[in-house]
């Protein structure tokens, strides 16, 4: 079966964003992502739209929704921002490290630690490559937030160790 898809109107692509983030808060991300693909189907350069969709994407990592990171993944790469490209690829590897740990299993320590660290480094490279970016999350202490709580997910929990503790620096050795 198939069907054409309804264009949206250039003007009513703000109000369609405010529903896409009501959307997200419900914990309706499968909403919120159909809504920023078709404001991105209009205006395909809209970032609040690229970045919603990947925040909508992220939110559905550990639901058996397959292809999600490597889209959102994706998605980061054509950020024009670089701060943008390390935040949301730290928020990427972030929200997978929380997905892996949620499903659990064997060896979902060691995943999540890694997933983790990942996140860490994309945070700290953040840190460092705000110089010139005005936008509103971009602040040295957003992507400190992030990485403390990612430090903070491995010092509370602990199963989350890296696959051979020896071969590692313990995160405290970060501080």
């Amino acid at each position: 079966m198939e069907f054409e898809l309804k264009k949206l109107s250039p003007d009513a692509i703000p109000a369609a964003l405010e529903k896409a983030k009501r959307y997200r808060l419900l914990n309706e991300p499968g909403e919120a992502e159909s809504i920023c693909r078709d404001v991105l189907a209009v205006d395909p350069e809209n970032t609040t739209a690229r970045i919603d969709l990947i925040l909508a994407l992220s939110d559905q990592f550990g639901r058996g929704v397959a292809g999600r990171f490597d889209e959102a993944r994706s998605l980061v790469d054509g950020l024009t921002s670089g701060y943008q490209r390390a935040y949301y690829t730290g928020l990427l590897a972030e929200r997978r490290a929380k997905a892996a740990h949620r499903k659990g299993g064997i060896g979902c320590g060691p995943v999540t630690y890694d997933w983790l660290r990942k996140a860490m480094a994309a945070f700290e490279e953040a840190e460092g490559s705000r110089e010139g970016d005005t936008s509103s999350e971009c602040t040295e202490e957003v992507a400190a937030l992030r990485w403390n709580a990612c430090a903070r997910k491995i010092l509370n929990n602990p199963d989350i160790r890296p696959e051979h503790a020896d071969d590692h620096p313990s995160i405290q050795d970060d501080y």
